[in-house]
């Protein structure tokens, strides 16, 4: 279990190595507190005794968020450990997962529950996958799940580090994994989504799969995009 505190009121959690297509990602939960003391938790990792116990010692856990259509796998065993929380799923979840029970899905528009300290947009553009950016304000913290990724190449055998550096996934020189680019097909509503979050004062990001930027977090966000007119 590591919890690490990135500002005042935000952790991250790691997670264990999940494959998808035979591909290894590490996984990263992050972890907001709200004024009210409510415990908002993005894109979940596989639990255990641990990491409840940790989230548990930060508050009382209000909102689950799965943030795009990939990102659900652990989302019911959070809500099992803590019925009183509410579910919030992407657009395409209810579909694909009939029988998960949800309390809302994510609009464009942030919810009344945690508007006053975090924004969100979808990325739009992508014929397969739409993911929820989040910004918190107060730390100005950007938080991507897919849309943005940087492996850590100690924790990747030479054969996927190979890969991930061919498709622009690898610590140092993550960013848009090549295969998502090729899937967004209508780039004015991707550039219309970048210069949107381009207007968030961000200063980190937090990155589900991989090494998180700290410094220069901008020209890192804005050089994962140098693929795209603008």
């Amino acid at each position: 279990m590591s919890l690490l505190q990135i500002d005042e009121n935000i952790w991250c959690l790691d997670g264990d190595s999940v494959t998808m297509f035979t591909i290894p990602f590490q996984t990263r939960m992050t972890i907001i507190r709200q004024k009210n003391g409510d415990l908002w938790l993005h894109s979940t990792v596989a639990i255990d005794e641990g990491r409840i116990n940790a989230v548990k010692k930060l508050g009382r856990v209000s909102h689950i968020i799965a943030p795009n259509s990939l990102h659900h796998l652990f989302v019911k065993d959070w809500f099992n450990h803590f019925p009183d929380s509410k579910i919030w799923v992407a657009p395409g979840l209810p579909k694909k997962l009939p029988n998960l029970e949800f309390y809302g899905i994510l609009r464009e528009k942030p919810e009344s529950f945690w508007e006053d300290e975090i924004d969100q947009i979808y990325f739009e553009g992508s014929n397969i996958l739409t993911e929820m950016i989040f910004f918190h304000k107060k730390s100005k913290t950007l938080i991507v799940t897919d849309l943005i990724q940087n492996h850590d190449p100690s924790k990747n055998n030479w054969f996927w580090k190979m890969v991930k550096g061919l498709n622009g996934v690898l610590a140092p020189n993550g960013g848009v994994p090549k295969d998502l680019r090729l899937c967004i097909r209508n780039k004015k509503l991707a550039t219309e989504s970048f210069k949107k979050i381009c207007e968030w004062d961000f200063q980190r990001i937090i990155i589900s799969h991989g090494i998180c930027i700290n410094n220069n977090a901008r020209e890192f966000f804005i050089n994962s995009f140098d693929w795209l007119d603008k």
